[in-house]
Order: structure tokens, then C-alpha cells, then sequence
């Protein structure tokens, strides 16, 4: 009996005339073709956000192995050759044609799984962090990996996104004790499968399926994630279908409170791919963009951010309710800068052998076991002996700190950028401007060369757009004049 699977779904499918199946099942393949890119991606459907997808999507492929099975009982068989009497009246008769075969093999009516969990526009906090915590289940993880868990669970503690009288705190506490036991296990080894008590699991799944992204949230997520972008035909091409097949066959009612709005993104990605014969830029409207954003985030979902988007209207007894993300340093970082903002920007500047260098993969180093992923750009030295002393006597070297000698085209994968030196990279204020805006969430330290009077090389508009200043005026010292902690001073090499 066939059994459908993402693996074998397009080969399977690929042995029929795809227009003889029922309109049911071919408005759902149809589905399936939008939101997978013809078999290029099944990330929709494997997004633990998104069961609705994932649930419609298996049902459908239930009914059509069924249909495929049921095509295949039916088709005729050779049969052995008999040779008859002349004389004989017996006749035999013809094999059954297709039609007629399946006339008696009903298709049952495709219906949409509708999930019962609460559905959201953003998922609780709690929620997402449990979420991640079962995804692990048979996973490879190493220690770094479960650092970093507990750094972000931790954090959203701190921050009180996560509060005692949380509905699921309890979970949430014994979570954090797991983790802390396997982050003490995963000393001395590079990697270990991490696996979670069954009854556990099935408590913290059913717990995960209270509530559920609304999809209509989706799209318009991920409508505003074009916003501003130079983005193919294809692909708004791709996301208007997808959209429409998902209204076609139910997925999306007229009783969804988001339907108009959904109509109207329908409406400029249309427009769009008729203006633009193979690419282009998709502008949303401000007074739409403010709409939508409202919806997907509210002010709820704009915690945890560095920012505002400069178009949002926000009153004031808002502002002062919200918990933006900051990346609580410690030690000697947090006397020295403060504590700053996620996406946060600093320059650093100071003659040669003064330590500039030192200072900055010492910071690297420290975010890079703390905080996150972190790449140096060593255009100015290079990857070679001189690093390797560095890192030696800072003692930082780490899995999340990695080098390159020049700008990759892709920066998504770290957290944290430093560009050694802006100078050498031959990088204005503008290209930081859009260096920073391509990657808002990415923090950039900008380390300058200086004249021979010490000041930084380049324009001042360099000193004016970035959070923090770092100047090492003297050999070993390192002053900092930020929005964070003004007046911070450091010895470099103690």
C-alpha cells in the first residue's frame, strides 16, 4: 500500500496525469506545489508554528494514497492465455475501463483539519520557548548550543517576559533545571544526542498546542518581510498564490478578522507583478505597512526589540510599558560599555600598538561565549601569526568566534560583526548606514585607523551614527563615551 511522505510525495505523484485527479485532491496539490516551491522547500510545513498547514497537508496526503491505491486495485491485469473451443460460447469479458472501475470507489470530500488550540497572533512567550526545548528531542546538540538556550530562556525571565504567575511557568523552571543538567553533561564533549522522558514530552507537546499561529498572521508576516526589498517576480508571484490557494480551499475564511487586509495584500502583489517584468522593489504603503504591523507585533509583540520602526506611531505611556532587548553584560564589559541594546553599533579608534586590536577580539571573545555568534573581519592584519598571538594571550578562542578577511555577501549566521579596520575595508558612512539597515539586528563594532594626531580616520558622520565610542588614546587604556555608560575606562592588557 503507497504511503505518502515529503520524501516520495513529487516522485509518486510525478506516475499520474495529475489532471485526472478529483478538483478536491488537485486544489490541494496545487496548495502544496505554492507552498513547498515545487518541491524546493518544505520549511512552511515543517514550521513548528504552523500545524494548520502541516495537519491539511497530511490529511491530503492520507486521501490521496487512498486514491492512488485505489487506481492501482483496479488497474487490469495480464491474463494467463486459454485457448478455447470454437464451437464454445463462452466469451470473456473486457477488462473494466478506468471510469467505470472507479465509479464505486468514492473519494471522500477533502476536508481542511481545523486545529482546536487558540489561535493567535503571536505565540506567548512561554510557548516558544517550550517549543524549541521538544524540538531538541533526538537532536545532535553541543554545549555551546545549550548555553545559548539558557541565555535566551534566562534572559526572557529577566526581562519579565516570562513571569512567576506565568501559566506555564512550572514547565518553564523544570525546563531550565533540564538544561542546566545536560549543558553539566556535555563538558568534554563535542556533541551528544539529546533525549527527552516520553510521558514529558507528550505533556509539553499537548501544552505546545494551546495556541497556534492564525495563518492569515503569517502571510502578513511574511508580506511585510518584502517590504523595502528588491525581491524577484517569482517569488511575490509565489506568495500571491499561495495566498489565494489557501482562501480557494478554505484554509482562510470571510470570517477571519484579517480577510480585507489579506485582500489588499493580494491586490498590491498583483500590481506588483504586472509593473515588474522579472524584479523590483515591493513598497507597501505607510498607512497600510503601520496597519499590518500593528496586527502581526501590537505593542505586546513589540517587547524584546531595540527599536521602533521609524514609522510607527507610538504613544508615550506605551513606551514606558515596554521591555526592550538588552544583552545584559557583566563583569568588566558592563562597567566598561553598560548595557546595551541588541543591534547595537560601536566604533573603536586608537594608534597602532596601542592595543585597539587586543581590546576588540577580547570583547569578541567574551560575546562570543556569552552572547551569541561572532565574526572578526581581519582585513587589517589578516589571518595569520598576529591573530593567533592575540588570541592566544586573551585566551578567547571559541566555536562561536570565527575570522575572514573580507565582508561575506551573507552576514545572517552571527550576531555580532567587527570590521577590522573601516579604513582598509574602504567603507563609508553610507555603506555602514546600509550595512546596519540590511542587518538590524546584527551588532556591528567599527574599528578605525587614526592620523597621526590620533583622531580616527574618515568623516565625523562615522562618530555621530554609532551608540558607542571606544578611544584608545594611550598605550593600554581604552576610555568609552556611550549611550550606555558614559565615561567608562578600561586597561587593556590587565
Amino acid at each position: 500500500m503507497t504511503q505518502l511522505t515529503t520524501k516520495n510525495y513529487f516522485s509518486e505523484l510525478s506516475k499520474i496525469d495529475r489532471n485526472s485527479l478529483p478538483k478536491t485532491l488537485k486544489d490541494v496539490a496545487d496548495f502544496v506545489d505554492e507552498v513547498t516551491e515545487n518541491g524546493k522547500s518544505w520549511d512552511d510545513y515543517n514550521d513548528s508554528e504552523n500545524t494548520q498547514i502541516k495537519r491539511t497537508i497530511d490529511q491530503y496526503f492520507i486521501q490521496l494514497a487512498s486514491y492512488l491505491n485505489s487506481i492501482s486495485s483496479h488497474k487490469p491485469t495480464q491474463p494467463n492465455v486459454i485457448v478455447h473451443n470454437k464451437t464454445s460460447n463462452t466469451q470473456s469479458k473486457p477488462p473494466l475501463k478506468k471510469a467505470e472501475s472507479l465509479r464505486k470507489s468514492k473519494i471522500t470530500p477533502f476536508r481542511v483539519f481545523k486545529n482546536n488550540g487558540e489561535k493567535v497572533e503571536r505565540i506567548s512567550e512561554e510557548l516558544r520557548l517550550i517549543k524549541r526545548y521538544v524540538l531538541m528531542h533526538g537532536k545532535i546538540k553541543n554545549g555551546s548550543q545549550i548555553r545559548s538556550f539558557i541565555n535566551s530562556l534566562q534572559r526572557a525571565m529577566i526581562e519579565k517576559r516570562i513571569r512567576k504567575t506565568s501559566k506555564y511557568s512550572k514547565e518553564i523552571l523544570e525546563i531550565q533545571d533540564n538544561l542546566l543538567i545536560l549543558f553539566g553533561k556535555s563538558k568534554g564533549l563535542e556533541s551528544f544526542k539529546v533525549e527527552i522522558e516520553e510521558t514529558k514530552r507528550t505533556h509539553l507537546l499537548n501544552i505546545i498546542g494551546k495556541q497556534e499561529l492564525m495563518l492569515s498572521v503569517r502571510f502578513i508576516k511574511s508580506y511585510i518581510g518584502l517590504q523595502g526589498k528588491m525581491i524577484s517576480n517569482v517569488r511575490a508571484t509565489s506568495l500571491h498564490n499561495r495566498l489565494a490557494k489557501a482562501i480557494n480551499i478554505g484554509l482562510i475564511t470571510q470570517k477571519d478578522p484579517y480577510w480585507n487586509e489579506l485582500q489588499g495584500l493580494l491586490t498590491n502583489l498583483k500590481s506588483f507583478v504586472k509593473k515588474n517584468s522579472s524584479e523590483g522593489i515591493l513598497v507597501v504603503p505607510t498607512k497600510e505597512l503601520n496597519g499590518l504591523e500593528g496586527i502581526v507585533s501590537g505593542f505586546e509583540g513589540l517587547n524584546g526589540f531595540n527599536s521602533i520602526p521609524d514609522h510607527l506611531v507610538v504613544d508615550s505611556l506605551d513606551i514606558v510599558n515596554m521591555e526592550f532587548d538588552k544583552l545584559d553584560f557583566t563583569g568588566k564589559w558592563k562597567e566598561f560599555i553598560g548595557n546595551p541594546s541588541k543591534g547595537f553599533t560601536s566604533m573603536v579608534f586608537g594608534k597602532p600598538k596601542f592595543g585597539k586590536s587586543t581590546l576588540c577580539i577580547d570583547f569578541a571573545g567574551y560575546l562570543a561565549r556569552n552572547h551569541g555568534k561572532v565574526l572578526y573581519i581581519a582585513r587589517e592584519e589578516r589571518i595569520g601569526d598576529t591573530i593567533k598571538e592575540k588570541l592566544q594571550d586573551t585566551n578567547v578562542a571559541h566555536p562561536n568566534l570565527q575570522f575572514v578577511g573580507s565582508i561575506p555577501n551573507n552576514l545572517s549566521q552571527w550576531d555580532f560583526v567587527f570590521l577590522d579596520s573601516v579604513t582598509k575595508l574602504g567603507l563609508t558612512p553610507d555603506d555602514l548606514e546600509n550595512l546596519q539597515a540590511t542587518n538590524p539586528q546584527i551588532s556591528f563594532v567599527y574599528i578605525f585607523q587614526t592620523t597621526k594626531q590620533g583622531n580616527f580616520r574618515g568623516e565625523n558622520g562615522y562618530q555621530h551614527d554609532v551608540d558607542v565610542v571606544i578611544e584608545v588614546p594611550e598605550k593600554g587604556k581604552a576610555v568609552q563615551f556611550g549611550r550606555f555608560n558614559q565615561g567608562g575606562e578600561m586597561d587593556i592588557f590587565n
